[in-house]
């Protein structure tokens, strides 16, 4: 497989500007098939940022974004096409309240014309059951603990069987008995393959599952390597600083 086939997400030079704040300073950078990436950093550095443009949740300034070969930042693209295969968890859950879980789940597979009813439920079943949710299908999201609205999101997302799944903090809204089940559906996930980026500030777990962390800082990619290198011998004083401070 050639360097080009291998890459899932490939982006050049990427800025963004919120009015006069430069948040993303001209990022270059590829995602490859199968890869976990792990995104670290400062709050300000533009990880969120960087995620967000990933599937051009926000617009970038300039630059380019090649997912699976394409050109998602031309006018001309049908960004929903491509956003179907590009999972998103968020911080804040994202579920539909007035839907039961199991609606949850098959609602976009099926309005979409990827499932008909009865495979939608199939997987459903399936999805949630992985997550240890089999028993809440019929209950309504209000019901569930914080941590289960978040595998319920999870879920949600991988029901519309993405080529990537992005992850933007997911644990960081939730109590800290809750992180761990999150984090044990997500390291279950990247076992099976699936391509994943995930900002996060869970340090033992971006050690744990990636397979590159990148360290972001004023809006650039400060540092980036496997975890043994970025974690045990940090070239950057930067991000020595900022692990001296989050690594106990």
């Amino acid at each position: 497989m050639s360097a080009s086939e291998k890459e899932l997400i490939r982006v050049e030079d990427l800025h963004k500007s919120f009015g006069s704040l430069q948040v993303l300073k001209g990022v270059t950078e590829h995602v490859n098939h199968g890869e976990v990436v792990s995104v670290i950093g400062p709050s300000g550095g533009g990880k969120s940022t960087f995620l967000r443009c990933l599937n051009l949740l926000e617009t970038p300034t300039s630059g380019k974004i090649y997912f699976e070969g394409t050109d998602i930042t031309d006018k001309n693209v049908d960004i929903n096409l491509h956003r179907q295969k590009m999972g998103m968890v968020f911080q804040h859950f994202n579920v539909f309240n007035n839907l039961t879980v199991g609606k949850n789940v098959t609602l976009a597979p099926v309005l979409l014309g990827k499932k008909t009813q009865k495979e939608a439920d199939e997987m459903m079943r399936e999805l949630l059951s992985r997550v240890g949710l089999a028993d809440k299908e019929n209950q309504f999201p209000k019901k569930l603990s914080g941590g289960q609205k978040q595998r319920l999101a999870i879920v949600r997302a991988l029901a519309m069987e993405p080529d990537v799944m992005l992850f933007d903090e997911p644990t960081s809204a939730l109590d800290p008995e809750m992180v761990g089940e999150v984090l044990h559906v997500i390291k279950d996930l990247v076992k099976t393959g699936m391509t994943t980026v995930i900002v996060t500030h869970e340090m033992g777990f971006a050690r744990e599952v990636s397979d590159r962390v990148f360290f972001m800082d004023g809006g650039v990619i400060a540092e980036k390597g496997t975890p043994d290198e970025v974690f045990n011998h940090p070239q950057n004083p930067r991000t020595q600083e900022f692990l001296s401070k989050v690594l106990y």
